[in-house]
């Protein structure tokens, strides 16, 4: 997420989300801190949307329900958003506005204009902001692909004059800023489906990222020159597809695709399986395939499965399980970088790419976005071998802020800015929630019952403790032992007088986790349960 703010006018550009590692147990997602937006919630006009990937609109729901903006977007991402807005039951109350690369729109003293890239889902935009301080551009994600399989060409006519027209301020993406050359085309994906679709003997499963559109069409260009069937698994997959169709981005003959309960009423040769799962998910359908617990489906010994995406940083061991268990139901698995596989080229620029956007846009100003710190180290050096000045370049971090006045760009305040997480219906801050959790997962968690008297605030029964992730060995003794402790902690208490329940509770809580460490060097979660009869 972006925000360009001038006087009284704040434009939101994209509106995404990230999804949690390991060490966030139980969280769903990661969006965005809104909380200077909030703040300001009478100032911002709009949300303009690049592309229809997660990480650009998997936000936008919750956003809505706090600051509920136009949303303008091109026609395939609107379908996207649609999807999400109608699960979020807030589709009717939501403006949904449709841009493409000829519209401008006026949103308070800003004037907007757009462009078209080129990227790995259909209908993307590049953004120019025109501003009485001076023209902003903001790429969406790009490469420069000039035999697209969609057809859709970047408009580098149209870049290069908005480059002439000036640009104060370029922000660029950098996800394969390391990497040299140009990113290959999507065309030579296709060429490599077509042969393996042709060699292949029984059926063909082939997991890709939904959002590909390009290269969904082109699976479905080698089934039908191969006169296979098509079968669609995963949520995903699924909606894409229709929405694909339904707003004239994906071809698909009439009864190529069939329902997954047909698969065995054709020849296994004659039979593509189009599915999710290709960054490894425990719960998408390749990995549930390649564990036999897909229900109706099965992988068999002869069948050919395709990986056509390259595993994002993180997902390597998750998808390397997935293809030992391909490989053990005996199949031919294709997998692995596009470079060695065919099956997969990057939607990001790299080098080369990057470098003729800074050319093109001519910026006196830039600030490479969406990358880690080392990528937009990297293409820092890109724009300045490519004429940007030395210092001219701001390497940000979330909430940092740069500040145009007379034309005059400098990194100033600072946005305070945190994470919020979704967990379940729950979103928020949840940093406490995930300390115990933490605590839990590493030492597990003891519960000490105690039944009072409550009008004597007495014991009326021996304590009951209770494990959970806990120790099994020798525990009896140990429970023993805790629950003598509580009972000593309880009665000293009664003596000084000092009973009170969080006295109590506290007072429990640190007499039994020193005991336990001294005993176990462990420091499980104490809970204490009073139960007043």
């Amino acid at each position: 997420m972006y925000v360009i703010e001038y006087a009284n006018d704040i434009v939101v550009i994209d509106c995404g989300n990230k999804f949690p590692d390991e060490s966030l147990l139980g969280i769903d997602l990661i969006i965005a801190d809104t909380t200077y937006l909030v703040e300001n919630k009478d100032k911002v006009r709009a949300l303009l949307v690049t592309h229809g990937h997660e990480d650009h609109i998997g936000g936008i729901p919750f956003f809505l329900k706090t600051l509920n903006v136009p949303i303008y977007a091109t026609r395939f991402t609107l379908g996207l958003i649609e999807i999400k807005l109608k699960e979020h039951k807030i589709l009717r109350e939501s403006e949904l506005i449709e841009i493409d690369s000829s519209k401008k729109i006026k949103i308070g003293n800003m004037n907007i204009s757009f462009f078209k890239v080129n990227h790995s889902i259909p209908d993307c935009l590049g953004m120019v902001f025109q501003t009485p301080e001076g023209n902003i551009v903001h790429t969406g994600d790009f490469k420069f692909d000039l035999t697209p399989a969609n057809k859709e060409y970047s408009d580098i006519h149209k870049m290069a004059q908005i480059g002439n027209e000036g640009v104060l301020l370029l922000l660029s993406e950098s996800t394969n800023a390391e990497r040299r050359g140009w990113t290959p085309s999507e065309q030579m994906v296709g060429d490599h489906l077509d042969a393996a679709f042709m060699k292949a003997d029984r059926k063909v499963i082939i997991s890709t990222f939904a959002s590909n559109v390009s290269r969904i069409q082109q699976v479905v260009d080698a089934a039908q020159k191969t006169n296979r069937k098509l079968v669609l698994l995963g949520r995903s997959m699924v909606n894409v597809v229709k929405v694909a169709i339904d707003r004239g981005y994906l071809t698909i003959p009439d009864g190529m695709i069939i329902d997954q309960r047909d698969i065995n009423i054709f020849p296994q040769e004659k039979i593509t399986i189009l599915c999710t799962g290709s960054q490894g998910e425990s719960l998408a359908a390749l990995a549930r395939l390649s564990t036999g617990n897909f229900r109706g489906v099965d992988v068999l010994p002869g069948d050919t499965v395709i990986i056509a995406a390259g595993p994002i940083p993180g997902n390597e061991k998750n998808v390397t399980s997935i293809v030992d268990n391909l490989f053990t139901l005996g199949a031919n698995v294709i997998y692995g970088s596009g470079s060695s596989s065919g099956m997969h080229v990057s939607g990001h620029g790299y080098q080369e790419d990057l470098k003729l956007m800074l050319t093109l846009m001519k910026p006196k100003y830039f600030i490479p976005i969406h990358g880690e710190y080392r990528m937009l180290h990297h293409h820092r050096m890109l724009a300045e071998s490519v004429g940007v000045e030395e210092g001219n370049t701001f390497i940000l971090n979330n909430g940092d802020a740069v500040e145009v006045e007379n034309s005059i760009a400098q990194q100033s305040k600072k946005v305070p800015v945190g994470n919020t997480y979704v967990d379940g219906v729950d979103v928020g801050n949840m940093e406490f929630v995930l300390r115990d959790r933490k605590q839990i997962s590493e030492d597990g968690m003891l519960m000490i019952i105690l039944s009072m008297s409550r009008a004597e605030g007495k014991l009326i029964a021996q304590p009951e403790t209770i494990s959970r992730g806990f120790i099994d060995n020798n525990f009896s003794e140990l429970r023993t032992d805790i629950n003598q402790l509580a009972i000593k902690t309880v009665n000293e208490l009664q003596e000084e007088k000092r009973y009170s329940r969080n006295r109590m509770k506290k007072q429990m809580k640190k007499s039994i986790r020193e005991y336990i460490y001294a005993r176990t060097k462990k420091e499980p979660m104490i809970v204490p349960i009073f139960i007043e009869i």
